[in-house]
């Protein structure tokens, strides 16, 4: 294939320098694509695309009118990150949730990052995500986030940023696992001779953590996963991640609080629970403690785990780390609480409840970026270079009536990846998602989710926006050995067969749409 036609255009680009010659971490994968017969790539490309419907890899959009499930587009062409930038990034994710641990635990007992001025009382007590039922709370090892998606992006002067915390139910994970299986494929000869680390062991990684946290005393614990069910965005990664470490699906109806425990119902009786990873937010975890009108959690869950009887992951009350206003003090978070400067920095941040903050944001909007504190998916967003005067006017509306809840920040020239267009090569903006586990230690996943946006010149790469996703490659210094190779996965649970002992109700009723391989999905 041709790459001497691709252009950067001046974007910082992932894959090639501004002479236009691959960076050093891509020229093995630029040779091999040069080598390739013209419109090979294009057919490996369609291979994909066949791949993802017959894999069934999905996600629903919520309010869609022509069908709410989709296959999230994927582009083979991966991003490639040098082992030297992976070292940062590990360092600068292991810091900061690290230091967002220590925040969480603290606003649940003395507060003393408040009383010391380093971030407003208003500020947290007005945040959605701070749960006044969690005060005093001391979840196992006084771990609060075991499970995060960072989302990182780089500017064009080169810095990596990061965009924002993903600290309640993360999603995106089930399609690292994913492309990475779908590129072994297309790419068995790059892969055979290259040092791209190995993404495969996450399942068992996430499932050894969960274990970490069983009750006092419980050596060979039950973990479930808790989904709100098949109607949610993210339903299939529940399937995914629930088949692929070995563990029952569960729903609400599933559950029992009873005695001081929490029960699965079973074809044979009621089993002990002693670990939840929950996909459920924290609204709808328990109706006796939170919204009363839930009926997708578990009426009185929240006794017995203040209790210690049962282990939630994530803690509830984390959300209140992923409001994007509180989001704008995590720096000072980080210096609070380590004494050290963050690793990774965050987007320059406008707050809008600071006065001064708010009378530039009004003036500057078509240059700006303004989010709302607690929205995702890429709702709630105003892009002022693409905006028209109609939607700043809406948005100073907006912001002028409810400050506290927006931000604003410069709108940045997103780094791009040679993305396949048709029968060629054009550039794309991506961000990437790594996926951090808590446990007895910290581990950041070597790679994560590159989000991609796949219409020209968009900056919004989320999949319910239309955007798309890619393979990340992460490389290491040196040669793998055997024991670094990808390693077998946990033997997955077997969801095309009828009911078996401690198999849950709702599991068996739902095997139908969980047969492996199942992606994942979500408005990520």
């Amino acid at each position: 294939m041709n790459l001497a036609n691709y252009n950067i255009e001046g974007f910082f680009d992932e894959m090639f320098g501004e002479s236009g010659e691959p960076r050093a971490a891509a020229k093995p994968l630029a040779r091999n694509m040069a080598s390739l017969p013209e419109g090979e790539l294009n057919l490996r490309q369609r291979a994909a695309d066949r791949a993802l419907v017959q894999m069934g890899i999905t996600f629903n959009v919520y309010g869609e009118t022509a069908g709410v499930e989709k296959t999230l587009p994927f582009d083979l062409i991966p991003r490639i990150v040098p082992a030297t930038e992976w070292d940062r990034i590990d360092r600068g994710l292991k810091q900061r949730i690290g230091a967002l641990n220590l925040f969480l635990d603290d606003l649940y007992h003395d507060q003393k990052i408040i009383k010391d001025g380093v971030v407003p009382e208003h500020v947290i007590l007005s945040s959605k995500g701070f749960r006044q039922q969690c005060i005093g709370i001391n979840p196992p090892r006084g771990v609060w986030c075991h499970i995060t998606g960072t989302d990182l992006v780089r500017h064009r002067d080169g810095q990596i940023y990061v965009l924002e915390d993903n600290l309640r139910c993360p999603s995106g994970v089930s399609y690292v696992l994913e492309n990475r299986h779908l590129m072994k494929s297309l790419f068995p000869e790059i892969f055979a001779s290259s040092r791209i680390r190995p993404v495969a062991s996450y399942p068992i990684r996430l499932r050894d953590m969960l274990d970490s946290l069983a009750p006092e005393g419980v050596s060979s614990p039950r973990v479930v996963l808790l989904t709100p069910g098949m109607f949610n965005s993210a339903y299939f990664e529940h399937s995914f991640l629930a088949q692929q470490m070995g563990v029952e699906l569960v729903e609400g109806g599933d559950l029992v609080v009873s005695d001081g425990y929490v029960w699965m119902r079973t074809t044979h009786g009621l089993e002990r629970v002693d670990v939840i990873y929950r996909r459920i937010d924290d609204d709808f975890l328990d109706p006796e403690a939170f919204r009363p009108d839930s009926m997708l959690g578990v009426p009185g869950i929240m006794e017995v785990y203040k209790a210690g009887n049962v282990a939630l992951a994530n803690a509830p009350g984390t959300g209140v780390a992923d409001d994007k206003v509180v989001y704008a003090y995590i720096p000072r978070v980080i210096k609070y609480y380590t004494g050290e400067d963050a690793i990774l920095p965050n987007v320059p941040t406008y707050i809008c409840d600071e006065p001064g903050d708010l009378a530039y944001v009004l003036e500057h909007l078509p240059e700006l970026v303004v989010k709302a504190a607690n929205e995702s998916g890429g709702y709630g967003m105003l892009i002022g270079p693409h905006s028209t005067k109609e939607d700043q006017a809406e948005f100073a509306k907006r912001i002028q009536a409810n400050p506290r809840n927006y931000i604003a920040q410069p709108t940045l020239s997103l780094s791009r990846v040679p993305t396949m267009v048709g029968d060629h090569l054009e550039g794309r903006h991506v961000d990437l998602r790594p996926y951090v586990l808590y446990g007895k230690e910290i581990f950041v996943l070597p790679g994560g989710l590159t989000r991609v946006a796949l219409k020209k010149g968009s900056l919004v790469v989320n999949s319910s926006q239309g955007g798309g996703s890619k393979d990340t490659w992460v490389l290491a210094e040196r040669p793998l050995d055997d024991g670094e190779l990808e390693p077998v996965a946990r033997q997955p649970q077997s969801l095309s067969q009828t009911q078996t002992p401690g198999q849950s109700q709702s599991q068996s009723q739902s095997q139908s749409q969980t047969q492996a391989p199942v992606g994942v999905p979500s408005p990520c």
